[in-house]
């Protein structure tokens, strides 16, 4: 027997608010939809964060659909869980995911914790934050006991464990139980593959690069998702590539040599289908970014769909992320974007974090970041629509009794 497993598709998401960006996942999903049918695969797991927000407009709802309907066409049921970026994470909260039940699709939940498909067991748990961390630890022991009954389990989760996200995990290794064949794992962007207790643990990755910080694992691993088979003593794993719709072209560049390399970057994207993403480090830098900036809009500009730049000066440790927006420095870009949280302690946070950890305070920047989200993760969701879903909040309350739905009903 085999499975695709895949996860943090993020359907949704206009990268740097760019429209493109967000049909080039649609473009993505839609490609490892076909190639799944292709590989004859007896069924699906999505580790979560389908989609970007917990309020999903058409335009992420509908491709989903249709690659649903896709799969359910050709035979092939699909299991699921929410990640933190398609939950509320309050209480009574229902998942986009529960829309697509009618048309086949799986849900996992804190009500419908497993499943069996032909003797195989599947058990997960959706995201919990680590301040939930007891209650997740009680979660997996009682998967763990379920899961003795059966001689091939899966287990589902959406979590950050230490051994591959030190400063941001909700659960350690030693957390995890190890009478599970597969661990069908989410939220690392990254793609990992490693042994634990008699079977495998994976994280498929992203299907795009959606930072810079996951640009040298593409190089390395690429984006996909990955087909299990369950079949002899312990599961093997291929990766299946699925190459993003557009190229991203990552450069470092000395400033004395910047006009020369701009010129061979221009010409080395001229030929693409798509306009590339460009991500550009300028070192030695000894005069005023604005006019380096103007240079390098003018070269770049347009044969590209957005040009990214860091820009180091001789002598100095600091760095100033320049992006196609126009706005210099670390504070301004910071409080472009992070201000899209709706909160000003994000804004602050994010700023203490710079400070820190330009100058190589790394333990102090743990510190903060650790302090923050314990006081906070409670009450805040960690995406870029937290007005929003105050506001999806406030309309549920006050929507009429006919309308509200237990989210036991929906599960």
């Amino acid at each position: 027997m085999k499975f695709a497993h895949l996860a943090d598709s993020h359907l949704g998401y206009r990268q740097y608010g760019l429209e493109a960006r967000e049909k080039d996942l649609i473009e993505e999903f839609d490609k490892i939809i076909e190639k799944i049918i292709d590989e004859d695969v007896d069924f699906v797991i999505h580790s979560g964060d389908l989609f970007q927000t917990a309020k999903p407009s058409p335009n992420a709802l509908l491709p989903f659909q249709k690659g649903l309907l896709r799969l359910k066409g050709a035979g092939i049921p699909m299991y699921a869980i929410a990640g933190n970026h398609d939950s509320l994470l309050s209480s009574g909260a229902i998942p986009p995911q529960v829309l697509f039940k009618k048309f086949g699709l799986k849900l996992i939940s804190t009500i419908n914790t497993n499943y069996v498909h032909n003797g195989v067991f599947i058990g997960g748990i959706p995201f919990m934050p680590s301040s939930h961390k007891k209650s997740l630890k009680n979660s997996l022991a009682n998967l763990s006991s379920k899961a003795e009954d059966y001689d091939k389990a899966i287990l589902v989760l959406h979590q950050g464990i230490d051994k591959y996200l030190p400063f941001a995990h909700e659960l350690e290794i030693g957390d995890l139980p190890d009478n599970f064949d597969y661990y069908a794992l989410g939220h690392i962007h990254k793609f990992i593959e490693d042994d634990f207790g008699k079977g495998k643990l994976v994280y498929p990755g992203s299907m795009d690069i959606l930072s810079k910080s996951e640009y040298d694992d593409y190089v390395k691993n690429g984006k996909g998702f990955v087909v299990v088979d369950l079949d002899g003593p312990k599961p093997t794993v291929k990766r299946v590539p699925v190459n993003p719709s557009r190229e991203f072209i990552r450069r470092n560049i000395d400033f004395n040599n910047l006009e020369n390399d701009l010129k061979s970057i221009k010409l080395s994207v001229e030929g693409l289908d798509k306009k590339p993403m460009i991500f550009l480090n300028v070192y030695n830098v000894d005069r005023s970014i604005k006019d380096i900036h103007e240079l390098i809009s003018a070269e770049l500009g347009p044969v590209s769909l957005n040009v990214r730049t860091v820009f180091k000066f001789i002598d100095e440790e600091d760095v100033v992320d320049f992006t196609s927006s126009g706005k210099i420095g670390p504070k301004e870009l910071l409080e472009d974007k992070l201000k899209e949280f709706g909160n000003e302690s994000i804004v602050k946070l994010g700023v203490d974090l710079y400070n820190k950890l330009s100058i190589n305070h790394n333990e102090e920047a743990v510190n903060i970041a650790r302090s923050y989200f314990e006081n906070n993760f409670d009450s805040m969701v960690i995406d870029n629509d937290t007005d929003e879903k105050k506001s999806i909040e406030a309309d549920d309350k006050n929507q009429d009794d006919d309308f509200k739905i237990t989210f036991k009903e929906a599960i």
